[in-house]
């Protein structure tokens, strides 16, 4: 193992985190799930530092690094759906997009030219609205009281990103596609 290893294998570590977290959900145990959650999301800012500040960056890590990301609140939002303190069209809605996106990139990737994924504004800021969600529910759930309208707030905040989101993911790769055209295989 090599210093320039870490962020990977924080990456690894958060991945593995998934698994715990969704279990302790079903199980109830909100405080520990939130706790798992949050340590979760400091190792996520811990590995982007190092890799940056060190110029540790890898392919593996820009890979490992968003799919715990998602692993993670995808597994969430499919737990806290399931309990039904999230609704279920919003699971859906979050799952799509993210569906969508990657379908896209690899249609992309395979049909006209490789991908340069940069990741939008309003991705980001959706990023940020599920996460905010995710662990306000989690707390309204366990250890602390929310007022149900904030929930509801970043319900639909949540909701308008990932439509939006996802909207402007296939019309500027599809403009992209369109202006390059198609590889021949």
């Amino acid at each position: 193992m090599k210093l320039r290893d870490i962020p990977n294998i924080i990456s690894v570590l958060r991945l593995v985190a998934v698994a715990p977290t969704m279990y302790l959900l079903a199980a109830g145990e909100y405080g520990w799930a939130l706790a798992l959650f949050a340590a979760a999301g400091v190792s996520d800012g811990l590995d982007g530092y190092l890799a940056k500040r060190f110029d540790w960056r890898t392919r593996l890590g820009g890979i490992l690094d968003p799919l715990a990301d998602k692993a993670l609140l995808v597994g969430c939002f499919l737990v806290l759906g399931w309990q039904g303190l999230v609704p279920v069209w919003l699971v859906i809605a979050v799952i799509l997009r993210d569906l969508v996106i990657v379908t896209g990139a690899v249609v992309y990737n395979y049909r006209v030219e490789a991908v340069e994924a940069a990741p939008l504004p309003i991705s980001k800021l959706n990023t940020v609205l599920q996460i905010v969600l995710v662990v306000m529910v989690i707390m309204a759930a366990g250890p602390f009281h929310l007022p149900e309208v904030w929930i509801e707030t970043m319900i639909w905040a949540c909701f308008v990103t990932v439509v939006v989101s996802g909207a402007q993911y296939v019309w500027i790769w599809g403009h992209k596609a369109r202006q390059r055209g198609w590889r021949e295989h």
